[in-house]
């Protein structure tokens, strides 16, 4: 038996209605073997049988084409309806009731709704039976076109069912990406900022100071490149950025760090800030802390230069409300996609980075339950807004 003849049996298999179908026809007819078969060009193969006859015919068997009258159907796919075959003017010299003795006959075509042929629905009993002079025939069409519905029904569950498992091979190969990137690349940056640290702390002539300066440079840049892949791959896995939201009470304080980080790397910058009480708020420190640094960095490159970039941090009416604002200028049509992975405003500029830092942004508000928004006019400049509501 094929694959293919294989497949078929499963998915009749797995048709609970079958069964029931089977038995009717048993009682509508008086027929005591009844059974589905896929047919081909070339073979008859049972994929489910109702045998009181005890013909010894089971799931799986196959018969040859030519020794049944279902070639017959295949080609015309027309209903044969046999009420004695032995007095039948069509079929009484026919091989097919010389060799599998039955008076009484029936088989109807199960066609797909594309045309394409399955196979036949049929019941047969060596006694005759009054099957032409009665609804047993479009009874049982009635049947064959239900049982097609279902196949393809089944058939399109299975390819579902196959793509979900590979879809999940693919995810557990991006968990192992996922492990490897994390494990494998952040311990040697590790290892080459913390010797880069040293050599600073033992250089003395300025020409290796400034070499030391650039490695430790680099690869923090690297990290945080690595930092921002793994966000990405998360996040892109549905699963969202992992928080540890709990209370912040020194959050105030982060907040001012990561401003004052930015404002060394970028001394001829005017950065502003405005941080109140924010000494009750819940949320994942270092999260948000991230999502202020990727807001900042992204006023910096994309802000005017000349122009000063504003931070807020208040909580106003139980919500936690943190606002950077810049004095450039988003096009319209750029507003919807801004915060989708590697977008970038146009321009012929290079940027610096994946293009994530905008993406990971909304993906660490959405993870903690809040909401990442931008309104950008020409009068007001440009603002994004990370509100978080009270924690109940």
């Amino acid at each position: 038996m094929g694959q293919t003849a294989a497949a078929d049996i499963s998915t009749i298999s797995r048709i609970t209605a079958v069964p029931a179908i089977l038995q009717v026809i048993r009682e509508l007819t008086g027929l005591r073997f009844a059974a589905v078969a896929r047919v081909t060009e070339d073979c008859w193969t049972v994929c489910a049988v109702f045998d009181q006859l005890d013909v010894g015919v089971q799931v799986g068997d196959e018969l040859e084409l030519v020794a049944t009258l279902c070639d017959e159907i295949r080609q015309g796919q027309h209903s044969v309806v046999i009420d004695k075959a032995s007095e039948d003017p069509l079929y009484r010299d026919h091989h097919t009731p010389r060799t599998y003795p039955f008076e009484s006959y029936i088989a109807v075509p199960i066609v797909r709704t594309d045309g394409r042929f399955f196979g036949t629905l049929c019941a047969l009993d060596p006694n005759p039976a009054p099957l032409k002079s009665s609804t047993i025939q479009s009874t049982m069409e009635s049947f064959a076109r239900m049982l097609a519905l279902q196949i393809e029904t089944e058939e399109n569950l299975q390819r579902t069912e196959a793509a979900l498992i590979e879809e999940r091979q693919t995810a557990e190969l991006r968990e192992q990406f996922i492990a490897v990137l994390g494990h494998d690349l952040r311990n040697p940056l590790f290892a080459i900022s913390a010797g880069a640290e040293m050599l600073l702390r033992k250089v003395s002539d300025p020409a290796n100071e400034q070499r030391a300066r650039h490695i430790l440079t680099s690869a923090r840049r690297a990290t945080k490149l690595v930092d921002d892949v793994l966000d990405f791959a998360r996040g892109s896995l549905g699963r969202g950025i992992p928080v540890n939201i709990e209370p912040c009470p020194d959050l105030a304080d982060a907040l001012r760090h990561v401003i004052s980080e930015i404002q060394s790397i970028h001394p001829k910058r005017i950065i502003q800030s405005s941080i109140g009480d924010l000494s009750n708020v819940h949320c994942d420190r270092e999260r948000v802390t991230q999502l202020l640094s990727n807001l900042v960095a992204n006023a910096v490159v994309h802000g005017t230069p000349d122009g000063p970039i504003e931070v807020s941090a208040q909580v106003k009416e139980g919500h936690f409300v943190l606002s950077i604002k810049n004095q450039g200028l988003i096009a319209e049509d750029a507003l919807p996609h801004l915060f989708q992975p590697y977008s970038r405003p146009a321009g012929g500029t290079p940027q610096v980075g994946l293009g994530l830092g905008l993406y990971i942004a909304s993906q660490i508000a959405q993870s903690h339950g809040g909401k990442l928004e931008v309104i950008s006019t020409e009068q007001q400049g440009t603002t994004f807004t990370f509100s978080l509501p009270p924690r109940i």
